[in-house]
């Protein structure tokens, strides 16, 4: 994708929903997640809508079943469309709404009065940028609690999707089937640009217990200053390409090549993030960009894990779910979370 600022995936299905959407009070099924570094935009777009086709690249998934119909609820026909554009270049996202909007309403419903269109937000970003939302094409923010939102959509997840779950240890992902009977309490780990680390008892019952600043805007702040990347999924994609190991200090580093078997210590562990280049006479430029983004993405997966993994223990919690866009489709970074874990 030549713009890295902004990626589409549509995903076609019944959606199921417990109200007439000709009737439906907001006029625009629109949704924001405005976070400190990425902007996450999901829109309804129904069959007959006539939504202009974007530029960008999209994937289709047909055949998806949203919601579970339980219940003798309507069905809107149509697409579920995702999108993300980078928080710095949220005129973009604005220009993207715009030249979109008279093409998302379900069945070309029109509406006469621009200014009573609504489109729920959430996340800072909602609160920070309502009035350029407003002055840009008279659209109103709805927000609403980040961490509402948060636990209400894991809860809903977890209770309505089959193996909306899974967990990735050493290349191999495997989907868990929690009974929702038996989900509650669990340690919900949201991985934005900060992470929040959330003790969820039921419906509506949550407490942020802890949180760490080295997050997603971490990696990507840092990385950018270290690689020149210019955006997060570069970022990702040059550490995919890189070794850690040529600028990490190892175990085997300090003790020979050898385990430090008496404490459990194996010679590949991790004895400190960066360290090598303390003992080497090297500048930046003499490393490898993408051994240096390998390096940045091994400290702060680690630090997460065991971060979630002492609170887990502290609270008693069983089960640890991990979310955010950090680990969205990054095998890797998944992978490195559950080492963490582990170890």
């Amino acid at each position: 994708m030549e713009d890295q600022s902004c990626s589409i995936v549509e995903i076609e299905g019944n959606l199921s929903s417990n109200c007439d959407f000709d009737s439906y009070d907001h006029n625009s099924p629109w949704a924001l997640d405005i976070g400190g570094s990425l902007i996450k935009l999901v829109y309804f777009c129904g069959e007959d809508s006539g939504l202009e086709k974007s530029s960008e690249k999209s994937v289709g998934v047909e055949g998806v079943g949203l919601v579970t119909n339980s219940k003798n609820y309507p069905f809107l026909n149509g697409k579920l469309h995702f999108a993300k554009f980078e928080t710095s270049k949220i005129n973009e996202c604005l220009d993207f709404i715009e030249s979109n909007l008279h093409g998302s309403r379900c069945r070309d419903q029109e509406v006469s009065d621009k200014k009573k269109l609504m489109i729920k937000a959430t996340g800072g970003g909602a609160y920070k940028y309502a009035d350029l939302f407003k002055e840009k094409f008279g659209v109103r923010l709805d927000k609403e609690d980040e961490m509402d939102c948060l636990v209400a959509g894991s809860n809903f997840l977890l209770k309505a999707v089959p193996c909306e779950t899974f967990t990735y240890i050493e290349g191999q992902k495997e989907f868990v089937k929690i009974d929702s009977n038996d989900l509650f309490p669990y340690l919900l780990v949201n991985i934005g640009s900060g992470v929040s680390m959330i003790k969820v008892d039921g419906d509506g019952k949550f407490e942020r217990v802890s949180g760490t600043s080295v997050g997603g805007g971490t990696f990507w702040g840092l990385g950018r200053l270290l690689t020149k990347c210019q955006s997060f999924d570069d970022l990702l994609e040059l550490s995919h390409q890189g070794n850690n190991r040529v600028i990490d200090m190892l175990v085997g580093d300090i003790y020979g090549g050898s385990d430090y078997s008496k404490i459990g210590l194996s010679a590949t562990t991790i004895a400190s993030s960066f360290g090598k280049a303390i003992s080497e006479k090297k500048e930046l430029e003499d490393y490898k960009p993408e051994d240096v983004a390998r390096s940045l993405l091994r400290l702060i997966s680690n630090n997460i894990g065991q971060i979630a993994y002492l609170n887990a223990l502290r609270y008693g919690l069983k089960r640890i779910i991990f979310g955010g866009f950090f680990i969205r489709s990054h095998e890797y970074t998944m992978d490195t979370i559950s080492v963490g874990v582990q170890f």
